[in-house]
């Protein structure tokens, strides 16, 4: 019973900043799927649903995302569906649960950190947790992480960096109570263990050895010493194995890319160098401390393509300023290491956590979503500071209840916009008035909500800035075809913007591919198959879309429009010079099942024969989980059995509609695939 009392208080703390934040972000449940989420949760269904075990291995080692393929994070979208589409409410409501799971991991963290600076004084270790962990709770920039489903692989890693910390410090604790071998193994599965895990749901886990090597050498090294020599020997052979060399191997990693990517320069598909990278990241961690220490109701959301990169030290001129505030705030946690011990901390958390997608390795530039790992201890210095009262007490406790209410706010006004589509859409364009994929979206949710009108409105005056984005101009076809006002002038606005483009990454054949029933149904006046063929044509002419993807997305769209303009030898060829750029099973067996469909039996038949012809070209997997998953294809024998099936409905097509003709013995698809 005394236990219980005296664990009682800190129970009640953190039950109440859990519920407090579950309050503030339960409006934002009732929203959709955004973006990524639509290129990456699609393979719940891809190949069906996943109700069994082959199922299951295809999925999980579906990712391309990292080297490991993020299977930790596809793993938890299976508590949520195991089929496409599905509903967005169980997906966000696994990731709130997530938060607040970190919230408590968080707050038993902070315990730890305090016990190790206060010692018996319970009362003012349980505030400073309180506290700090209820500001990172409520702190509304996070909202963009956790309603933002497919972010939850940048909330895994957090669970497993703080899971690792947690086993770590117990094991380190049971080595200085004289539990040696107990210790050590408790510490080696707490980073080992967790780095991996945590790796597995993004790269960010790798970074545990080195939040490990922080709190060691600052916080708790210097209060709790392991003072048998054995012990303390074999202790830090573990950490120097486990820690040490991890971490080294990650900073000089990260050393290599910068270097090789200085001498090339350009960055491909990226509208900055290297260098101007560099220059532009100090710019972009110290925005990121602005919004974490003066929170905003709205923010730039999930759209940062305006963000300009830094071109020289003075263009612009807080590039300076930045790269000195950078270099103070390094001087300071290091010079004060030991006087300023919970900033010097949190300053060092900060930057570690944004060492991999802050720095050398040529990602975008800016995304609110990368400091949910690096701000968990972001608001440590501000609970020690209000949990000690000594003096001003009266101002500390008062703002003990108030700063949490304040962000609890921010955070459901946010979650409100969060819960409603156009709302959002329409905030985020006005947040963000030099960003044109804000303003397709907002134009997409106007034309959703029956207003295309106000679309075309927006979109038009957008497209005389930039007569080359392609979501300008292919949204203004859009609204165009819901007026019905469709014009040659917007045919040449949307050729002209797809002639000249840098790139189309998955952009283009999403919209082309949502327009092709559009043309061949004649919902839209003024534009058929013919004209959208002609954008097509125009695409395969820009020289700047030259990638192989790029390109087989193009071939294989104009192969469909071939087909549904009952052109099927045309549409072999298309489909054949898709097939060439990047020979893929999946590009033959689609295209076959479309024929099939069509009602052109045999021409699916030459596809799949040309297929085995030149499968012999299909590229390797590259490293990492693309081989894993190669190897489980080859397992199941999937890509046979698919081809087996394929021919055998293809054969029945043929045998429905008169065309009953033996299947030729070199296409038999039980031959050995590559």
């Amino acid at each position: 019973m005394f236990r219980m009392r005296r664990h009682l208080p800190t129970l009640l703390w953190l039950s109440a900043a859990l519920a407090l934040t579950a309050a503030a972000y339960w409006p934002g449940l009732h929203g959709g799927f955004l973006f990524d989420d639509y290129i990456n949760l699609p393979s719940l269904g891809a190949q069906g649903p996943i109700d069994n075990w082959p199922a299951f291995w295809r999925y999980i080692t579906s990712g391309t995302a990292d080297p490991t393929g993020r299977p930790l994070t596809l793993l938890t979208f299976l508590l949520d569906a195991r089929d496409w589409p599905a509903s967005p409410y169980p997906f966000k409501c696994t990731s709130l649960v997530l938060h607040l799971l970190n919230g408590a991991l968080l707050f038993s963290l902070l315990l730890r950190l305090g016990s190790s600076l206060h010692g018996e004084d319970h009362a003012r270790i349980r505030r400073s947790a309180a506290i700090a962990t209820a500001l990172w709770l409520l702190h509304p920039l996070f909202v963009s992480t956790t309603l933002y489903i497919v972010q939850r692989e940048a909330m895994l890693p957090a669970t497993c960096i703080l899971a690792g910390l947690l086993t770590w410090m117990h094991g380190r604790e049971l080595i200085v109570r004289g539990r040696t071998r107990q210790g050590i193994a408790v510490s080696v599965v707490g980073i080992v263990g967790f780095t991996l895990l945590g790796t597995l749901a993004k790269a960010n886990g790798a970074l545990l050895p080195l939040f490990v090597l922080l709190i060691e050498y600052v916080v708790i090294r210097p209060r709790r010493s392991i003072d048998t020599p054995n012990s303390r020997s074999l202790y830090r052979s573990t950490l120097f194995i486990c820690g040490i060399l991890p971490a080294a191997v990650i900073v000089a990693y990260l050393l290599r890319v910068g270097i090789h990517g200085m001498a090339e320069g350009n960055v491909p598909s990226r509208p900055w160098s290297y260098a101007q990278r560099l220059l532009t990241e100090p710019r972009v961690l110290m925005d990121y401390l602005a919004l974490l220490w003066a929170p905003q109701a709205d923010s730039t959301g999930l759209f940062n393509d305006q963000y300009a990169p830094s071109i020289s030290w003075l263009h612009p001129v807080t590039t300076l300023f930045s790269l000195i505030a950078l270099g103070t705030l390094i001087t300071i946690a290091f010079a004060f290491r030991k006087k300023l011990l919970t900033l010097s901390t949190a300053i060092g958390f900060f930057l570690i956590g944004h060492l991999i997608e802050s720095s050398t390795i040529p990602l975008e530039l800016y995304f609110e979503h990368r400091n949910y790992l690096p701000a968990l201890l972001i608001f440590w210095p501000v609970g020690e500071w209000l949990a000690d009262r000594r003096a001003l007490a009266l101002l500390k406790t008062t703002l003990t209840w108030l700063l949490p209410l304040i962000l609890a706010f921010l955070t459901y006004s946010r979650a409100q916009v969060w819960g409603n589509e156009l709302t959002q859409a329409l905030i985020w364009a006005r947040v963000n008035p030099d960003s044109p994929r804000a303003q397709a979206n907002a134009a997409q949710e106007e034309m959703e909500a029956g207003r295309p009108d106000l679309a075309a409105e927006r979109l038009q005056a957008w497209l005389a800035r930039r007569p080359n984005e392609l979501q300008i101009s292919f949204n203004l076809l859009g609204a165009r075809c819901m007026t019905g006002a469709l014009s040659e002038a917007d045919m040449a606005a949307a050729r002209q913007a797809i002639s000249s483009a840098p790139n189309a990454s998955a952009l283009l054949a999403h919209w082309l591919d949502r327009m092709l029933p559009i043309a061949m149904t004649g919902q839209c006046q003024n534009f058929d198959t013919a004209k959208l063929l002609d954008l097509i044509d125009a695409g395969l002419h820009n020289p700047r879309l030259d990638s192989p993807a790029s390109m087989q997305d193009l071939w294989y769209l104009r192969g469909r429009i071939q087909l549904a303009q009952a052109q099927p030898d045309a549409a072999l060829q298309d489909f054949k010079q898709a097939l060439n750029l990047a020979v893929q099973p999946s590009i033959a067996l689609e295209g076959a099942a479309l024929f099939g469909s069509a009602g052109y039996p045999i021409h699916g038949r030459q596809l799949l024969d040309y297929y085995l012809q030149i499968r012999g070209r299909t590229p390797k997997p590259g490293p990492g989980m693309p081989t894993v998953h190669e190897w489980v294809l080859r397992r199941q024998n999937y890509w046979p059995h698919e081809l087996e099936h394929i021919y055998r409905q293809l054969e029945a097509d043929a045998q429905h509609i008169g065309q009953n003709q033996a299947m030729p013995a070199a296409a038999s698809p039980n031959t050995k695939t590559q």
